[in-house]
């Protein structure tokens, strides 16, 4: 071995870039707001772990619970979490056309029939979800 050689490194070029770069074209800033909307998931998933905490606790600390979640702030709260995950499901589901590539046989299936296939799977599960809350199997 060499003893005098030494690796070169260079110094990479790096264009200083502004912290708020994605305000500038308003694809950048559907694509950041869908990415922070991912919050209101977790805040969603969060939201039903302490509600199924909230029942195993008995009914006192439900009925605490529910009058917690009716509360103007937490009201106002859950409202904006649910713009937000409307907004979500919206861009995600205009995303999946471009991820899922479907052929029947050579032919490509046109975008607006994967994207109506996944509209209407939201639909159906969103109406079967509903119908289970309200009582449909009781």
């Amino acid at each position: 071995m060499n003893e005098s050689y030494r690796t070169y490194h260079p110094r990479w070029y790096r264009r200083r870039v502004p912290i708020f770069w994605w305000l500038r074209q308003l694809t950048y800033i559907k694509f950041i707001s869908r990415e922070l909307t991912s919050l209101g998931v977790g805040y969603g998933a969060v939201l039903l772990l302490a509600q199924i905490w909230a029942a195993s606790g008995g009914e006192t600390t439900y009925e605490r619970f529910l009058g917690v979640l009716m509360s103007p702030p937490v009201v106002i709260v859950n409202l904006i979490v649910l713009a937000a995950l409307l907004f979500h499901s919206f861009t995600w589901l205009h995303l999946a056309p471009k991820a899922l590539v479907l052929y029947l046989g050579d032919r490509r299936l046109p975008e607006s029939i994967v994207l109506l296939g996944h509209y209407l799977a939201w639909i159906v599960t969103s109406g079967l979800v509903v119908w289970f809350v309200v009582g449909g199997w009781a």
